[in-house]
């Protein structure tokens, strides 16, 4: 299947779903041009969001991604108030929802690190570039230290342009 990031971070968009973008689409938003297969967010778990994000996604089917088919999974508020980190698949393609992040904690937390960018024509708030280097960093995993070289380099690019990262 192929992802529909634009229709995916548009149902969470227009039904208000509070999230910071983070992992491959926010480095691909600062400028990274390795390739990613789904879209990793930090959610806002306030009860209002939970409500928004349940309804945002029901329509699109989601899993558990990885969990044997037929596995009973019932996508509802009860089961994300209960969990904290969800890997889904959807009918628009793979998300991660982050209650809290490696590096950087929870929505409250990461939202004086992010900045509002623009993507497929939506204000959307995305990790700031020095965050996103240190939760790579601080996420320790190979593909996240292979991506630190990258973001590192834009890093320095951005500096050399006034009011950038």
């Amino acid at each position: 299947m192929t992802a529909k990031f634009d229709e995916l971070l548009g149902a969470l968009s227009d039904a208000g779903v509070e999230f910071i973008l983070i992992g491959g689409v926010a480095a691909t938003v600062h400028g990274s041009a390795r390739l990613t297969r789904d879209v990793d967010v930090v959610y806002r778990r306030s009860p209002e969001n939970l409500t928004r994000l349940v309804s945002a996604l029901q329509a699109h089917s989601p899993y558990l991604r990885g969990a044997p088919p037929g596995l009973p999974f019932r996508w509802d508020e009860r089961t994300v108030r209960g969990g904290l980190n969800f890997t889904l698949t959807t009918t628009l393609g793979d998300l991660d929802l982050l209650g809290e992040m490696t590096g950087g904690g929870s929505y409250e937390a990461l939202l004086k690190e992010s900045i509002e960018v623009q993507v497929f024509g939506r204000t959307l708030k995305c990790l700031s570039l020095n965050q996103l280097i240190a939760a790579k960093r601080a996420a320790g995993r190979p593909k996240d230290l292979e991506a630190l070289a990258e973001l590192e380099a834009l890093r320095q690019e951005a500096r050399k342009k006034p009011g950038e990262a």
